[in-house]
């Protein structure tokens, strides 16, 4: 059986997400890891943009765009997708991105990065009061929008690991917490080497027989 190929950098959060409804959905794919210095020609061919996450298909056609590859990676057999929170991930791509990028970068942007800081923690708060419900951002139990934005705050937390776990929101500490121990997320960070023209394809996931589905995150106990 010839498998859909997906471009990928592991620690890249659209590569990321990406990769975990690839999981969650039971899907198989061909994992090519992208050196970013030195990208594949055959990516760049059926991508020019150069970004991952970039999935080629069987038939040649190709997605990649992030989003996208997660609509086809949990699309059910009746041809629709889990339901999700399409605010929640517009606030994630859009502001909280910008926030994020401008305070983890600070040589890259000439700009104030406590500022954005705050911003961005303002975002988060919001997102704590959300998880204060159920204990995800979206009542979907296959959580495509956790999934779309978990890897986001993943980066935000390790810009500055002590800023974050300072932070008063114990909902999206737990939540964050309960993604990252997950048998989903582990099966998701696999380490392989960057692909090369004639490497023996990599079959993803891992152990991939044994599909998973999205990381059952419990209800955080208010405090």
């Amino acid at each position: 059986m010839i498998l859909p190929i997906l471009y990928s950098f592991r620690r890249c959060p659209y590569a990321m997400r990406a990769r975990l409804a690839i999981i969650a959905g039971g899907k198989h794919v061909e994992l090519r890891e992208v050196a970013l210095r030195d990208k594949p020609a055959s990516m760049l061919g059926a991508s020019p943009k150069g970004t991952v996450p970039v999935l080629v298909l069987p038939d040649g056609d190709v997605i990649d765009q992030s989003l996208d590859i997660m609509r086809w990676a949990t699309m059910r057999a009746d041809g629709t997708v889990p339901p999700s929170d399409p605010a929640i991930i517009v606030l994630n791509d859009g502001p909280f991105k910008h926030h994020l990028d401008r305070c983890k970068y600070v040589d890259r942007y000439p700009s104030d990065g406590i500022d954005h800081r705050e911003a961005a923690t303002e975002i988060l708060g919001r997102l704590d009061a959300r998880l204060s419900d159920s204990g995800r951002l979206c009542s979907d139990p296959e959580a495509f929008t956790d999934l779309a934005v978990m890897p986001f705050v993943r980066q935000f937390a390790a810009t500055d690991r002590s800023y974050f776990d300072d932070l008063q929101f114990a909902y999206l500490h737990a939540w964050l917490a309960g993604h990252l121990r997950s048998d989903l997320f582990v099966r998701a960070m696999v380490r392989v080497r960057p692909w090369s023209p004639g490497d023996a394809p990599t079959v993803f996931p891992p152990d991939a027989s044994a599909p998973i589905g999205a990381p059952q995150i419990g209800r955080t106990i208010r405090v």
